[in-house]
């Protein structure tokens, strides 16, 4: 599975922003799609999850209200919309495939990693 993730950019405060991710590849609808970010000097930390099947999404505290996951099916896509965006959520930002249904928080039981998109919100 090869996940191509874009849309990342510079952003003022309060402003909006939406990313994509294509997965390409033996996909399967069983598998979980996820957000995850990572800002300097930080780990990478869980953003987002959606159950490709059933649509069930996940979502961090720090994002909550603020980032909807969704995703089209027919084109292998999953979308990261962020609004009301905070110095704070400036990060790398990476989708990833995992083919388990547990531990959906965890990014060490994600399989697969797209290459990562810079979110940069500015003050």
């Amino acid at each position: 599975v090869q996940l191509q993730a874009s849309g990342g950019g510079l952003v003022q405060v309060g402003g909006s922003l939406r990313l994509s991710c294509v997965a390409s590849g033996r996909t399967s609808s069983d598998y979980v799609m996820g957000w995850f970010r990572q800002a300097p000097g930080k780990v990478r930390e869980f953003v987002t999850a959606i159950r490709w099947s059933s649509g069930t999404t996940y979502y961090a505290d720090s994002v909550k209200g603020r980032f909807t996951i969704s995703s089209d099916n027919a084109k292998n896509t999953v979308y990261l919309q962020m609004n009301s965006l905070k110095p704070e959520d400036t990060a790398v930002y990476y989708c990833a495939a995992k083919s388990t249904g547990w531990d959906i928080y965890r990014r060490d039981t994600y399989d697969y990693w797209g290459q990562g998109t810079l979110v940069t919100v500015s003050s």
